[in-house]
């Protein structure tokens, strides 16, 4: 959602969500925790939002076909033109059918239906039993797949992303850690941590010129923070200090 929330108020991209979990009014009450006024945006006609209720009782009977997804498609294509497209989760569009060749072609069949019509789309899937995907196929037709993964360890919980695959394109194949909060969603690549507070210039005295002379003539560094191990005694301490 914050794909096509940036997109329509940062760029004016308009963009559609089909939705086969939430109604609009659950999806729009989820995100308004992070800011999203998604009835402003549908009035505005940035966004348009489509929730696709599957029945948990269909039965699969001979062959099927996405030809009544694409019309309600093509439909929310004539409302909005838009330039971006999320489909809110694959696996519950194919949850009930057993026949894997038909799922496939349907799932290529509906990809080619997205670059026809020159939208970008991100589309969730769930994690299959050993393959990244349930249907095995997503990954290969997809030009990029984000891996997003919560674990514990330890007692504490920790989101990661990793970018398996981005065609055409080199990319990192670390995991990053990222955080859902009020600004959305916040990846933060380890590579991008680094030490940027500058060196301090300027020095403090330690009160005993000695000393100062012993640590090249001016004392310690403003902000450092210096350590002094010794005996308890400060007349010892203070002997370690000058003469050892």
């Amino acid at each position: 959602m914050e794909f096509l929330v940036r997109g329509a108020v940062d760029q004016g991209e308009p963009g559609i969500f089909i939705a086969f979990e939430e109604s609009p009014e659950e999806l729009a009450r989820n995100v308004a925790s992070l800011g999203y006024d998604l009835r402003h945006l549908v009035a505005q006609k940035l966004l348009f939002i489509e929730h696709i209720e599957l029945d948990a009782d269909t039965e699969e009977t001979g062959e099927f076909t996405l030809d009544g997804l694409f019309a309600r498609l093509q439909h929310a294509v004539e409302q909005v033109h838009p330039k971006r497209i999320v489909l809110d989760t694959i696996e519950n569009l194919f949850s009930g059918f057993t026949n894997i060749g038909i799922v496939r072609a349907e799932v290529r069949r509906m990809f080619q239906w997205i670059k026809d019509h020159r939208l970008t789309a991100i589309v969730t899937a769930e994690r299959g039993e050993g393959d990244l995907t349930r249907q095995g196929i997503e990954e290969y037709v997809s030009d990029c797949v984000i891996l997003l993964d919560h674990r514990i360890q330890e007692q504490l919980a920790t989101r990661r992303l990793r970018v398996v695959k981005y065609r055409g394109s080199a990319h990192g194949t670390d995991e990053y850690p990222f955080v859902i909060d009020e600004r959305g969603i916040v990846v933060v690549p380890v590579t991008s941590l680094k030490l940027d507070q500058p060196a301090p210039i300027r020095f403090v005295s330690s009160g005993v010129a000695q000393l100062d002379q012993m640590l090249g003539g001016k004392g310690y560094y403003t902000g450092s923070t210096v350590l002094i191990s010794g005996g308890a005694d400060p007349e010892t301490l203070c002997t370690s200090l000058l003469h050892g």
